[in-house]
């Protein structure tokens, strides 16, 4: 069963699933702190060009399935047009401004 976006606890991480399902780069930038990192499958990734790709041009698509650590851990079903469907992990880091300084995802 999948939680609904707007019933996701913390503020930063629902804002970013928004952004990824309604193709809106300008709230997923944001969202984002300056300077703000990534990680997909435990290796650092240029950001510009991982959300591009993975998100942007592929019509990136996440339904969450569970999420702990206060909203900041997610369990998805992420789909998008290079891969198809795969179950995935999010990590989120939360700065004080409410915006996320980094986010970490892999295969789950």
């Amino acid at each position: 069963m999948t939680i609904q976006t707007s019933k996701l606890s913390d503020p930063a991480v629902r804002a970013f699933v928004t952004a990824v399902n309604a193709h809106d780069r300008e709230g997923f930038l944001n969202i984002l702190a300056p300077g703000a990192t990534m990680a997909d499958d435990g290796t650092d990734r240029d950001l510009a060009d991982w959300i591009e790709r993975e998100i942007f041009a592929s019509n990136g698509h996440m339904e969450v399935d569970n999420e702990s650590n206060q909203g900041r851990d997610l369990l998805t079903h992420y789909r998008n047009d290079t891969w198809g469907e795969m179950r995935t992990r999010w990590h989120f880091e939360i700065e004080d401004d409410g915006r996320i300084s980094r986010f970490e995802t892999g295969q789950a």
